[in-house]
């Protein structure tokens, strides 16, 4: 791991590997670069790929103040400054959709073309989920709370032949206050005013059995961001980035293809 200071001195970690155009690619809410570590090498193969911890997780600081999906893209900016990486492709899944969207709204001169996964646009527009989720999320057991969260991330039939480990439940060096401040920086989310300023090339792909973040949020994305494309893959959760890997990969993989530096 390296280290980025972002602009309030906070020390980001992250990772950098592979060859060709740059691709950052950004975790789940909660989660460290440990997220991608399924599919990573799909996209090392063709990108020189960035992961980062976010702040409150993995090796990065962890301040003692709130956090935002607004500062979680700066600290990504900063990332990509001490690469001296002007401008990269961004795929952002879950939270990490809600962070490469203020990236892309708010910095367009950074990011080239925008993958937008199983994410939302946040606020009174978004589709929330169901009390019937909520409810199985807020199990008293934990090992309750670990069952629910993994049949919305993946399918039974792919559960039951995939023992785990399972990079996408959390970070679990995080404290009860972390993982607070990261539920909080995501439910507080609302891009859509800036939706319509994207600039960038943007595919939208999300599961369409996905209930943690409803699927009506990829059709509301799409619309919103000037010619963005959807993509749904049937049949997928969650984390259909890594169940549905023979799919999904390719998808985005082309679609950035289309993109690339001429």
């Amino acid at each position: 791991m390296r280290y980025a200071k972002s602009a309030d001195g906070a020390r980001i970690a992250y990772s950098a590997g592979g060859a060709g155009e740059p691709l950052l690619l950004l975790a789940g809410q909660g989660n460290t670069h440990h997220w991608w570590d399924g599919v990573l090498d799909d996209f090392r193969a063709a990108h020189r790929t960035i992961t980062l911890d976010y702040r409150g997780t993995g090796d990065s600081d962890r301040p003692d103040e709130p956090y935002s999906t607004e500062g979680f893209a700066e600290d990504a900016i900063a990332v990509l400054d001490d690469l001296g990486v002007e401008r990269a492709h961004v795929y952002g899944t879950s939270m990490g959709g809600r962070v490469a969207q203020w990236l892309a709204a708010r910095r367009p001169d950074r990011v080239r073309a925008l993958v937008l996964g199983c994410t939302s646009p946040g606020g009174p527009n978004a589709v929330d989920r169901g009390d019937d989720v909520r409810r199985s999320l807020a199990r008293p057991a934990p090992e309750g709370r670990r069952r629910a969260l993994l049949e919305l991330m993946y399918t039974p039939g792919w559960l039951a032949t995939h023992p785990g480990p399972y990079r996408t439940l959390g970070d679990p060096t995080m404290t009860p206050k972390e993982r607070l401040r990261h539920l909080v920086a995501s439910e507080r989310h609302d891009a859509w005013d800036a939706l319509p300023g994207i600039q960038a090339p943007t595919l939208v792909v999300h599961g369409d059995d996905d209930l943690l973040n409803p699927t009506a949020n990829a059709a509301l994305l799409a619309e919103r961001v000037p010619g963005a494309r959807l993509c749904l893959i049937p049949g997928a959760r969650h984390a259909y980035f890594e169940e549905s890997r023979s799919v999904a990969g390719p998808l985005v993989l082309d679609f950035l293809r289309e993109h690339e530096r001429a």
